[in-house]
Formats: C-alpha cells, structure tokens, sequence
C-alpha cells in the first residue's frame, strides 16, 4: 500500500472510526462507503478479512508503508513482552507520531512533513528521519527559526491533549520523551492480537 493522499473521509468511513481525527462526514454517513450506501447487505467477512482490515488501520493510522510495519512487527517481535503492545509502542515511538502527540502539529501527515522538511530536532540535532525511534530522555524541539510557522504556532496554541509517556513546555515549543508508552495509556482502537495472528500465518 503506497502512502495514502486521498480523501480521508473515505477511508475512516470503511473502518467506521475517525482514525484521522473527528470527521463531519462521519457523523452523518457512519458506514463504509458504496454506490449502495447503508442500504447494502454486506456479507459475513472471513477471519482473515477481519485481520487483514486491522492491520490496514493501523497502518492508516500511523501513516505506515507495509514493508516499514513488518519490520516493526518482526523488532517487536524480537522484544521480551507481549508482542501487540510492542508493535503500538514502537509505532508511538515514532519521531513523527510524537511530533503530533505533543500538539506541535494537528495530524500525523502534517508532523511527518515537519519532520522531512528539517524543522525539527531532537537533543539539539536536526532529525528528517520521520521513522526515527525515539528512547527515554530525548528531547523533540521545533528548530528556533522554525517556531513563527503559523502552522506550529497555531497548533501549539489550541492543543490540550496531554499523555502521561510526554512532557511538553510550550513556551520552548519543546517537549521530552519520558518513556515507551504502555498500551493502557495508547487512545487508539486497535486490535493488536489480530495484527499478531495475521502475521502469524
């Protein structure tokens, strides 16, 4: 699956949750997209659909090409734990996925483009890496030429979301990785076991 441009509305709508972020359209149509509309018997999905449309979101989710999630999979895999939770944790670990978890960006599209374009550093080097595994202690900061993009600041300004693994100084516009996250504190609704199970095969 190359990475997705597309309308985001379509795409939430087949997985039936706001993967993206709250979503109007929805709200309004809560069922996956079709010439037929809700209207369409759909039939009984096999076990291996039902796995294989979880690991699809995730990867949505996280803004994941296949091969870069496998290798996640086989890392978490590799680590002592329950390997599901391993998988989220490495995916929450992410450079780009931290950006937005810290308000410095409003989606995962925009902070991978904010980590791409250089704007961003981490322990005071410039970082375009947006796969780049962060570790306890590492600190994300918007480079000081880059904190009057109205894109930062507007997000900076409106976010109120907070999580117990980041710590965030918003006068800095820098906030510290604490820790790998564990799965209680993850809001995503993903099933991890399923991901598990499909790989297994």
């Amino acid at each position: 699956m190359a990475r997705y441009t597309g309308p985001k509305s379509k795409i939430a709508r087949k997985f039936r949750e706001p993967i993206f972020g709250p979503d109007k359209a929805l709200e309004k149509k809560p069922y996956a997209p079709g010439m037929h509309g809700n209207g369409k018997r759909r039939a009984k999905k096999s076990d291996y659909a039902i796995q294989l449309q979880e690991k699809q979101k995730a990867k949505y989710t996280y803004g994941i090409l296949e091969r870069q999630f496998l290798n996640l999979f086989k890392e978490a895999s590799r680590r002592s734990g329950i390997t599901g939770e391993n998988l989220l944790m490495l995916c929450e670990s992410r450079l780009d996925n931290t950006v937005f978890r810290l308000g410095i960006s409003p989606s995962r599209r925009g902070a991978r483009q904010l980590v791409s374009h250089k704007h961003i550093t981490v322990n005071g080097e410039v970082v375009n890496i947006p796969s780049f595994q962060l570790k306890a202690g590492d600190i994300v900061a918007v480079r000081e030429k880059s904190k009057s993009l109205d894109v930062v600041k507007s997000s900076v300004e409106v976010n109120t979301r907070t999580f117990p693994w980041l710590e965030f100084d918003k006068g800095a516009v820098a906030g510290k990785f604490l820790q790998s996250p564990i799965r209680e504190d993850i809001p995503e609704n993903i099933n991890t076991q399923l991901i598990v199970e499909l790989y297994s095969k």
